[in-house]
């Protein structure tokens, strides 16, 4: 079997909410590339490249960055994952969104290929189905709340409040989701960097005694010091997110315990092999971690399920669910029930990509 072509095909999801932000920047449509490669034998297999200008990818340069992989990619044995992905860094330092989108587009093809679910080449299961983490953009408290109570009557138990680095008004959006939810669901917050270290122990410690579970990114991605001195600082378990870029950020911040917990993403490490990886080393310090946001098509929400079904420490609710609130997906075949995310048992990854108007649907595995 040998690679005969490869393709991007652009997938632009509009979000439900036009008004959608969080405090790097506001998001009205969620971009990336579907990436399908194909084998002589007719197989195919689909990876999603995700634009992520706040992690260094633009929705234009991921292209070009792709368009210069493709020529590299044919006539290569598919099954050669570690050999092509060598090849790939060699060529490119970095660019992790477009490494991701190949890495499991190749692993697709091969689990297609087989004839087995996409979990059996990551290990096997170890469960079943994940609960779903939400996310509550940036709005004023009361209407947080509001959007929190309509997650909470769809069954969502356990809920992430971005926040913008206003003391006050943060505190006062936790405060008024707390009370509007009750006391049972699980709240995690997420500053994205919005925070001073100061700042964000103030915060923190504000917030205690409303039960925060997990407050996430409080500080700028390369502030290893203020980060390790929130950590050192509030009693709430401190999650990496920015700061987890790559698998050498993540063995920096298990081996000098800068965090309580790291949040992992496929296209953020680089593919799936990548954050397998990064999941050993934080086993191995003792640092908790789960998925992290996987926004973007279904077809990269299901791969991040065949991986959470995989790693045996994920103890904690995944982001796995956002494609709920974009419009357009081309992908179907999961869908969030009663806040929880089953795995696909189909082969490949377990969804299907729908055909532009008048053609066949492809199965994408």
């Amino acid at each position: 079997m040998e690679i005969a072509k490869v393709e991007f095909l652009p997938c632009n999801m509009p979000q439900e909410d036009p008004e959608w932000r969080f405090s790097l920047r506001a998001s009205k449509v969620s971009q990336g590339w579907i990436v399908c490669i194909h084998a002589d034998d007719g197989t195919v297999g689909y990876g999603y490249a995700s634009a992520t200008p706040h992690m260094g990818a633009s929705y234009e340069g991921l292209k070009g960055v792709l368009d210069g992989f493709a020529p590299t990619l044919i006539g290569k044995d598919p099954f050669a994952i570690e050999a092509i992905l060598a090849g790939l860094e060699r060529q490119v330092r970095g660019v992790n969104q477009a490494k991701a989108g190949i890495d499991c587009a190749l692993h697709d093809l091969m689990a297609r290929a087989l004839k087995l679910p996409l979990y059996q080449l990551l290990g096997g299961k170890v469960r079943d189905s994940v609960p779903v983490m939400r996310v509550l953009s940036i709005k004023e408290p009361d209407e947080m709340a509001e959007r929190g109570q309509r997650l909470l009557d769809a069954g969502y138990r356990y809920i992430k409040i971005k926040v913008d680095g206003d003391v006050d008004l943060d505190v006062a959006r936790v405060r008024a989701i707390r009370a509007r939810l009750g006391p049972d669901v699980h709240l995690i917050i997420d500053a994205n960097q919005a925070y001073s270290p100061k700042d964000a122990i103030t915060a923190i410690d504000r917030m205690a005694d409303l039960n925060v579970e997990l407050f996430e990114q409080p500080v700028k991605y390369d502030d290893w010091a203020g980060l390790k001195l929130v950590t050192d600082s509030v009693s709430v378990a401190v999650e990496a997110d920015e700061s987890a870029g790559s698998v050498r950020d993540v063995m920096h911040l298990v081996s000098n315990r800068l965090v309580d917990a790291v949040s992992l993403k496929i296209p953020k490490l680089g593919g799936l092999r990548n954050v397998i990886a990064a999941a050993r080393i934080c086993e191995a310090g003792g640092i908790r971690y789960r998925l992290g946001a996987h926004v973007g098509t279904r077809l990269l929400s299901a791969q991040a399920m065949h991986l959470a079904a995989a790693l045996p420490d994920v103890q904690f609710a995944c982001e796995l669910g956002e494609f709920t609130r974009l419009l357009d997906d081309p992908f179907t075949g999961i869908e969030n029930e009663n806040g929880m995310l089953t795995l696909p048992e189909e082969i490949g990854s377990g969804v299907s990509l729908n055909p532009p108007e008048g053609g066949e649907k492809a199965a994408a595995g």
